[in-house]
């Protein structure tokens, strides 16, 4: 177990966040709403967060910082290809400027595989040799470990579980391809059954709620737990399509475990019937009983997973340039 402090950060499309975290274990947190206007807006964002965060570490020394983040994402090269969700990012040299801003060894990594190496090093697939990590979220994400090792893949791009075809004619996917897994199972396309629900039966549940404000999946798991027969059988039909996609990845990885992560998991325990039986439908039969298990860091896994990846290949780069980024007050 290390000792050392490190800051995880965490690029998203409506928040960013940093983390001062030692030996998995998150010690001080902070967000805020994503700057839209670019990506020096967005550093300098980063540099107020991480200032505050650094306090806690009451001036003992942050040895690195890593930066997880949505892809394509080359994490070789440390350059953005783009981010659909972020425009005005492309070919940014995110794990560069990072390491210029904090004076500190640097790595970015696909916020999937942070995740992943989060929650195996510390979390639902702690001690597992092979597990799969799925984030249920605006997308679908993820991180795959096989025979102990964190899979990356050339330029660090492996892991995208949510880009495979999971229906042949379907919905047009945030990638530009049709009927992708994220393209039906994501809560972005929770969301809009459940507008679609609600749009043709506005005397429902639903439909009342639709006059007042936005409805978005959450609203359909609230109906669901208070017993609306609309809001179950939307949440069923959620749990089928993550079943179908969940049963095709035991085929491509047999894992020992399926952990699910990101803000749909907040629902598992009335998603994880239906998971399970497509599972047992669609599996075959030596991967139908591999657990299927909500994740144990919650949000915190990416920040958790970035900033002890960051550590380790710091020592074993042993490219320490300052100790001191605590004492960091803001951009340069």
């Amino acid at each position: 177990m290390n000792d050392d402090f490190t800051i995880g950060l965490d690029l998203g499309g409506t928040q960013v966040r940093a983390a001062l975290v030692r030996a998995g274990k998150v010690l001080a947190r902070t967000a805020a709403r994503t700057d839209i206007s670019g990506p020096e807006e967005v550093m300098r964002q980063f540099g107020a967060l991480v200032a505050e965060v650094s306090r806690a570490a009451d001036s003992a020394p942050v040895r690195a910082i890593g930066m997880c983040a949505p892809g394509p994402l080359d994490t070789v090269s440390g350059v953005i290809d783009h981010i659909p969700t972020l425009p005005g990012w492309e070919q940014f040299p995110l794990r560069d400027r990072l390491s210029e801003l904090f004076d500190l060894p640097a790595i970015v990594e696909n916020d999937g595989i942070a995740a992943a190496f989060g929650e195996w090093q510390y979390g639902a697939a702690r001690g597992l040799d092979h597990m799969v990590y799925v984030t249920v979220s605006t997308g679908i994400g993820g991180g795959v470990v096989v025979d102990g090792r964190l899979m990356h893949g050339a330029r660090g791009m492996g892991g995208h579980v949510g880009h495979f075809t999971l229906v042949a004619e379907g919905p047009v996917c945030s990638c530009g391809r049709v009927g992708c897994f994220e393209a039906v199972a994501a809560g972005t396309a929770f969301g809009k059954r459940v507008r679609a629900t609600a749009s043709g039966n506005p005397a429902s549940y639903l439909g009342r709620m639709a006059e007042h404000e936005t409805l978005e999946g959450r609203h359909a798991v609230e109906g669901a737990r208070a017993g609306d027969a609309a809001c179950l059988a939307l949440v069923a039909e959620e749990a089928d399509w993550l079943g179908s996609g969940f049963a095709s990845l035991l085929h491509l990885y047999s894992p020992q475990m399926i952990v699910m992560g990101g803000g749909v998991s907040a629902a598992f325990d009335l998603l994880e019937p239906g998971i399970r039986a497509r599972v047992r439908r669609d599996a075959m039969a030596p991967f139908r009983e591999v657990p299927v298990v909500p994740a144990s860091l919650g949000d915190d896994a990416g920040l958790v997973g970035v900033a002890d990846l960051a550590i380790i290949r710091q020592r074993a780069s042993n490219t320490l340039r300052r100790p001191a980024c605590s004492e960091f007050s803001g951009m340069p």
